[in-house]
């Protein structure tokens, strides 16, 4: 919910405060989950009074990078920020590292200042030896020492040495400078940007905190023998997806997901699904599944195997059976206008607390179609009063199913022999699944079905973008309820490209109302459009791969950086020919009747002088020359 009026403001005040400029301030305040975790760690480290500038900075970047798996010793690390012990970015980064490793393990404040350098090279060398020693009684040893040796501190210690100017003799004129144009290492990142990832046995670590409102702490995370289990299927190998919703056509932003799902399982010698997200059969069509599997192997990718979510719903369902048998969802009959305005007030669903058997047999009910669509839906039982509202009691399954009325009229006339009181019939048809068919008229919902899926398939890295990061506490606290594997989670910067449409709403909106030449319309950054439009797909992978995997949300990548890579890709592949479009003949008077000058073209600008195979011939003789009459002076 966006802050706004008195709140905004008192907010808005508490972000200046701290030392940032106002436009920083507004632009946080529109970020609702930038601004929850500013507003904590101000209050954390107790400066709603104000800071410096400097600490304030410290503070924004703590709200905006700190680890989500390591949220029980943020205070400890404000307690360096706000005491100036931790000073420099350079510090911060490698506090965050640092505490990324222990997670919510055992904070050790020595390997902690160890590693962020909080310790100075003398008291560091004093603790390195004498691990044990009272750190009071080392510094005052210390100090005992330098007194010695040094006396007294006086004034002058505190003085600045001033810079004295020293005249420097002219050098004498240099024909040519020499300059050290060695170029600059790339980093590792830049050449392999998947090294960030860890690998699948590292899997046991703490994934995320779930704070709940009743002040418990969910930490969730693989027991060793449920990931030696993992492990022992997959032989430890990189399992990863790529999962679609088939509603539409892909675009550009598609291309960024392909490169980081079927990438790191290429790199790591993994595999990588192709997995349909088929949970919406009245927005899905057979024309998207054929375009995504075809658009997917043109951009150069092969998948491990073709997958639905629909090939698991008997699993879904008989996990969402166990799912109520524990305790943890419920049959609810709420409207989602009532269940909406129930959210927004934090309250619980007047079913929430209904017996088991009872929504086992609703569910039931739901599942052999004997509940109208829009009456029922089974919901998670999660933390309504929670900070995150993607644990407000989601939705785990819906009802998807045609109502139609038959009078008494169009049964007698096709049951003449039958007796047929005089009602109105009242007839079922189940939503058709462009793939599953007619067999459900329930289905999951994408909160549900992905992660369950996920371990399903023993995925070791489940990679999304940064809007899912919300929904990692649901999807944590699902596979921990349901005691299924969890794979690693990570998310990454969406993809967005100035003055493009890139949401598959708006583009088929277009589409459908033909305000374009359907999906592949040169103009769209579809796929299939930039592909009509000439582009490669080598093109498009570096293009992406330039962008990097970073985690750095809300930014826009300007068009004429696509158009450099396609540029790049067709000096390289494109020939040029020659043509004069206004030719004008001349003849060149001073060249012999009959003798012929044979230059070199190249077919690349980027041609190598070496390699004969980039040139061809261009014959010139006396009366067969042509020059473009605009520039004939």
């Amino acid at each position: 919910m966006v802050v706004k009026g008195e709140e905004s403001d008192k907010i808005l005040e508490l972000f200046l405060k701290i030392g940032l400029d106002e436009r920083t301030a507004r632009n946080t305040i529109a970020n609702n989950k930038v601004t929850a975790n500013l507003t904590a760690v101000i209050n954390e480290a107790a400066l709603a009074n104000g800071c410096d500038r400097a600490i304030g900075n410290f503070l924004y970047t703590v709200a905006t990078k700190y680890p989500a798996n390591a949220l029980v010793h943020r205070p400890k690390l404000l307690e360096y920020v706000v005491s100036s012990k931790i000073k420099t970015p350079a510090q911060l980064e490698a506090a965050f590292s640092f505490l990324s490793n222990v997670a919510s393990e055992e904070f050790k404040r020595n390997e902690f200042e160890e590693a962020c350098g909080v310790v100075g090279e003398l008291f560091g060398s004093i603790r390195k030896k004498h691990p044990w020693a009272d750190p009071k009684m080392a510094k005052q040893l210390v100090d005992a020492k330098m007194y010695e040796l040094l006396g007294e501190r006086t004034a002058a210690d505190d003085e600045k040495p001033s810079k004295k100017k020293e005249k420097k003799e002219k050098p004498a004129k240099v024909e040519k400078a020499v300059v050290d144009e060695t170029p600059a290492q790339p980093s590792e990142e830049e050449l392999n940007p998947f090294s960030i990832f860890p690998a699948p046995e590292d899997n046991i670590k703490v994934h995320t905190e779930v704070f709940f409102s009743n002040g418990s702490v969910l930490r969730c995370c693989n027991t060793r023998e449920r990931l030696d289990n993992h492990l022992k299927v997959t032989g430890g190998r990189v399992f990863t997806r790529f999962p679609p919703e088939p509603n539409g056509y892909l675009h550009i932003g598609h291309a960024k997901a392909m490169f980081v799902d079927f990438g790191l399982a290429k790199e790591r010698g993994g595999c990588c699904y192709l997995r349909y997200d088929d949970t919406n059969p009245e927005a899905e069509k057979k024309e998207y599944i054929n375009h995504i599997e075809e658009i997917v192997q043109w951009m150069g990718w092969e998948p491990f195997k073709i997958t639905y979510t629909s090939d698991y719903f008997p699993e879904l369902y008989e996990l969402a059976v166990e799912l109520i048998r524990r305790g943890h969802a419920y049959v609810d009959h709420q409207t989602p206008e009532e269940i909406k305005e129930y959210r927004e007030k934090k309250m619980n669903s007047p079913w929430r607390d209904r017996p088991i058997a009872e929504s086992l047999k609703l569910f039931d009910d739901m599942k052999r179609g004997l509940i109208e669509e829009g009456k029922a839906t089974l919901r998670m039982k999660q933390d309504m009063q929670s900070d995150n509202f993607n644990m407000y009691d989601l939705i785990a399954y819906r009802i998807k199913a045609s109502m139609y009325l038959i009078d008494v009229q169009l049964m007698m006339s096709l049951f003449p022999s039958a007796i047929i009181f005089d009602i109105l019939f009242l007839y079922f048809q189940f939503t058709p699944h462009p793939h599953a068919g007619d067999k459900w008229c329930i289905y999951p919902s994408y909160d549900y079905a992905h992660c369950i899926v996920d371990s399903l398939e023993n995925i070791t890295h489940s990679l999304c973008t940064l809007e899912f990061e919300t929904r990692r506490a649901s999807y944590y606290w699902l596979l921990h309820v349901l005691d299924l594997y969890q794979p690693y989670v990570w998310e990454y910067s969406r993809l967005n490209v100035t003055n493009t449409v890139m949401s598959k709403r708006k583009l088929n909106y277009i589409v459908t109302n033909k305000y374009v030449d359907g999906w592949d319309d040169p103009r769209l950054m579809t796929l299939a459009g930039l592909r009509r439009r000439g582009v490669t797909s080598t093109a498009i992978n570096s293009f992406v791969r330039g962008i990097g995997i970073t985690r750095s949300d809300c930014s826009m990548i300007r068009l004429d950086r696509l158009e450099y890579h396609i540029r790049e890709e067709l000096n390289k592949t494109a020939p040029r020919v020659l043509v004069v479009l206004h030719p004008l003949k001349v003849v060149i008077t001073n060249l012999e009747s009959g003798s012929v000058l044979d230059l070199d073209a190249k077919k690349w600008p980027d041609a190598r002088t070496d390699d004969t195979s980039a040139f061809y011939k261009v014959g010139i003789n006396k009366n067969d020359m042509f020059l473009d009459c605009f520039k004939f002076e």
